[in-house]
């Protein structure tokens, strides 16, 4: 499935980081008073600053700042669904997750990992 989920308009994208992102700092990053803006997913870091849906009045910025890994499983916006579990979820809803993983991969850059996540990909 060659160029499933590729962009519009090729992305060059930095090669991933692996630093550490305190909770703090993630919730920091949410596109408020022009602060950047990150979203996870499985503990992975994103920076999806330049995305307006995810910026202050965004259809998705209830997602910037949080690891979002269990709502985009579910494909909801409800705030009760931005937690980061995701292991407990049936098989649709982990394929599901990571369809959303290789969507935000061939778009972000990675800018690091949560500190201390306990939902990375095994």
């Amino acid at each position: 499935m060659s160029g499933k989920f590729e962009p519009k308009t090729p992305v060059q994208l930095a090669p991933p980081k692996t630093d550490p992102i305190s909770l703090e700092a993630l919730a920091e990053a949410n596109g408020e008073e022009g602060r950047k803006c990150y979203v996870a997913i499985k503990g992975i870091v994103y920076d999806v600053t330049g995305n307006k849906f995810y910026q202050p009045g965004g259809s998705y910025h209830l997602f910037a700042g949080k690891d979002a890994s269990h709502a985009l499983a579910k494909t909801s916006t409800k705030p009760e669904d931005v937690k980061p579990e995701w292991k407990h979820l049936d098989d649709k809803e982990k394929g599901v997750l990571n369809d959303w993983v290789t969507f935000f991969s061939k778009r972000y850059n990675v800018v690091g990992v949560v500190e201390g996540a306990t939902n990375l990909d095994e």
